[in-house]
């Protein structure tokens, strides 16, 4: 008998996607089968920098030879899409202690709603705990350099980010 399919949902806004999240991804597929990384359109944050559907590109872009990398969107309640997409597992990378305390919360409301899901943290790896996306969009409205700190398959001359 072949044992079920492990299959987690990586969920974010990703605006953008970085190397940070890319490393959390391909550490994540030696512990999963399957791995959804689902772009939330979240009605508190107005407006991306990036598109949704420029988000969806890149992340397509960054994995693009991996079969077991699927990448959606959606909107609602993140535990409500995980059991959508046939998901047991959600997948959160944590950068500091503060993250950790936020993601506690989150993934302990998760599971009062969703018994059967499981919340998986792994640790950013140290050179990536000052990346976030936050930063990275501050870099772009100012006309910098981000290509160290995006995945390298991504190229986002074919992006226009506001202000860019």
């Amino acid at each position: 008998m072949t044992p079920p399919k492990r299959k987690a949902l990586f969920p974010g806004s990703f605006d953008p996607f970085t190397i940070g999240h890319e490393a959390i991804v391909k550490r994540a597929l030696k512990m999963f089968d399957e791995i959804v990384i689902a772009v939330g359109a979240n009605e508190s944050k107005r407006g991306g920098f990036f598109s949704l559907n420029d988000r969806l590109a890149m992340i397509s872009d960054a994995f693009s030879d991996e079969p077991r990398v699927t990448v959606e969107s959606y909107q609602g309640l993140t535990v409500d899409f995980c059991k959508k997409s046939g998901a047991g597992f959600l997948l959160r990378g944590l950068r500091t202690a503060a993250d950790f305390e936020y993601e506690r919360a989150i993934a302990q409301v998760n599971k009062a709603m969703a018994q059967d899901i499981e919340s998986v943290f792994l640790l950013t790896a140290p050179q990536h705990t000052p990346i976030n996306s936050t930063i990275v969009k501050d870099i772009l409205r100012h006309g910098g350099d981000v290509s160290k700190f995006i995945p390298s398959r991504i190229d986002l001359s074919k992006y226009s980010g506001i202000g860019r």
